[in-house]
């Protein structure tokens, strides 16, 4: 008798985790609490041309960041490559990444999704294979050289600037995060 409620007892406290599905595109639940921080903090100009749409910037920016493809690679579905990688710098150099994490971060807590005993950082580097040193074939003079184009990392949307600045306690990411203005209520058209 006491086996059988014990046993009752372990597969109510057991849980089935499920895996979530790759993201390749920005879920309906998740625009809704994406849209609002762009609206408060990456707002449409006044004047001037039109931005691209924002969820098909950053479906791209996801795109590209998943399948590690040159940004000319992108499919044209998610708009000009160009517009996209510069909504990318400008989201990333007003913070709006940093923004997003710890908003979706304190709602993954508030659901009790967040382990704050344990956290883990992986990366690897590695030496670019293949560039011959010296003048290109064809070059006349020494100052016609091959040159290496230097490209900014591209920043991901769960690593990003955000998630180097780990935090340390529930605490403190609850206090980064209601520190944020609240977002307004107005949302633009993109």
């Amino acid at each position: 008798m006491n086996s059988d409620k014990e046993n009752e007892e372990n597969e109510e406290i057991v849980r089935e985790v499920l895996p979530l599905p790759t993201i390749w595109e920005v879920p309906d639940g998740l625009w809704d609490v994406i849209e609002p921080l762009l609206a408060q903090y990456d707002p449409a100009p006044r004047m001037g041309r039109p931005r691209i749409n924002q969820r098909h910037a950053l479906n791209g920016v996801i795109y590209r960041v998943r399948t590690g493809c040159q940004w000319n690679a992108l499919p044209k579905e998610f708009g000009d490559d160009v517009s996209i990688y510069r909504t990318l710098q400008r989201w990333e150099s007003r913070g709006i990444f940093e923004k997003v994490w710890a908003v979706l971060l304190t709602r993954c807590d508030l659901l009790g999704g967040v382990d704050w005993e344990w956290q883990s950082a992986d990366g690897a580097l590695g030496k670019a294979r293949g560039i011959k040193k010296g003048r290109p074939k064809g070059a006349k003079n020494k100052k016609t050289r091959l040159t290496r184009r230097v490209l900014e990392p591209i920043p991901r949307i769960v690593a990003s600037v955000g998630s180097r600045k780990a935090f340390s306690s529930k605490e403190e990411a609850t206090r980064w995060a209601s520190s944020l203005p609240e977002p307004t209520s107005t949302t633009t058209a993109s």
